[in-house]
């Protein structure tokens, strides 16, 4: 039996709609800290022969099971008064992953030569809450997925002594952003503040980069944010004589909580396949037939023609099949109905 083609008219067939989907998901200290083997030789934690930043696995990374969750690392812009201290450590590679995300989230001022600073606020102007010194969370796009839904980040950091970091914690949130309001674009995205009722700002997120990035500030009161036999160290302290990777494993030793919301976007094109009465009420199936004849077997006039809608393809102006829709159970046809069905393709 010839197939007989329903055209769809672009106009007032077809509609697109676009879908946010969000997911919770909840990074807790235990997965960073000493779940798989003994803090900080931990087996989810891979360090790299450059020492420039350690990333963070949800299971030994050497398994194939093993997920990527973020990538940490520290740095401060050149400005900064931690700049040509003596005995720094690693001080040209800090000073490169500064600049690095300042350049690819901020981009540069008026001179070409000069990135931006980041900001503790909304105004980049390069002024006031200046984030000199860093920590730079760089979440996997596994989890974020398109962007960091605003409004939903919380991340809660120990400030207490290194050997109890979670007797003291801050909790900084972007509850002041929203989808409409909150946020300031920039070249690298939308980003937020990360700010709390008690301890002031902590950072700024960038939801699109899916970055975070946390003030030295947080632990200003803190005189042991690293401590080793040699001694404790401050923050500031590591941040110049401490290695990039050290620093790294200090800050999972006080992430006590990570949350936030990702977004999947999700655009759709709808089609609405319309059959009327008098067209689809044959079916192709060769036992519909009799002999040759486009004839049904039952052909009676007190008993009109039948069909049973189980499928629906979508074809090109060449008739080529692009797409097929199936039903999760068969819709009676016949000349006394009309069907719409509709059809919805998620890219």
């Amino acid at each position: 039996m010839p197939i007989n083609y329903e055209v769809i008219n672009p106009n007032t067939d077809v509609a697109t709609t676009k879908t946010l989907l969000h997911e919770v998901i909840p990074l807790t200290g235990t997965i960073v800290s000493g779940t798989y083997g003994t803090f900080p030789n931990d087996d989810n934690i891979k360090n790299y022969s450059h020492g420039m930043f350690q990333s963070v696995y949800d299971y030994p990374y050497l398994s194939s099971s093993a997920n990527h969750i973020f990538d940490l690392t520290v740095g401060f812009d050149e400005s900064s008064p931690l700049s040509g201290s003596a005995n720094a450590v690693q001080q040209a590679k800090k000073i490169n992953m500064y600049n690095q995300f300042s350049q690819v989230l901020l981009g540069y001022t008026g001179s070409a030569n000069t990135v931006r600073l980041f900001e503790g606020d909304l105004s980049l102007d390069q002024s006031g809450l200046v984030i000199r010194e860093g920590v730079f969370v760089n979440l996997s796009r596994l989890l974020t997925k398109d962007q960091i839904k605003k409004g939903s980040v919380s991340i809660a950091l120990g400030t207490a002594s290194y050997a109890t970091p979670f007797t003291g914690i801050k909790t900084f949130t972007d509850s002041a952003a929203t989808q409409n309001a909150g946020t300031l674009n920039t070249i690298g995205g939308d980003y937020g503040v990360l700010s709390s009722s008690t301890a002031g700002v902590g950072g700024v997120v960038f939801y699109q980069a899916g970055v975070m990035v946390l003030t030295s500030s947080i632990w200003a009161g803190t005189t042991d944010f690293f401590s080793e036999s040699a001694g404790a160290r401050t923050f500031d302290q590591q941040l110049v004589s401490g290695s990039i990777s050290g620093s790294a494993d200090s800050l999972r030793h006080r992430l006590f909580n990570l949350q936030f919301n990702n977004t999947t976007e999700i655009n759709s094109s709808v089609y609405f396949c319309r059959a009327s009465h008098n067209k689809f009420n044959y079916s192709s199936n060769p036992t519909y037939l009799n002999s040759s004849a486009i004839r049904v077997k039952n052909n009676n006039r007190d008993n009109p023609p039948v069909a049973y809608v189980t499928t629906i393809g979508l074809y090109n102006s060449q008739n080529e099949l692009l797409a097929v829709a199936k039903l999760s159970e068969p819709l009676k046809k016949d000349p006394t109905n009309e069907l719409t069905l509709r059809v919805r393709l998620d890219y």
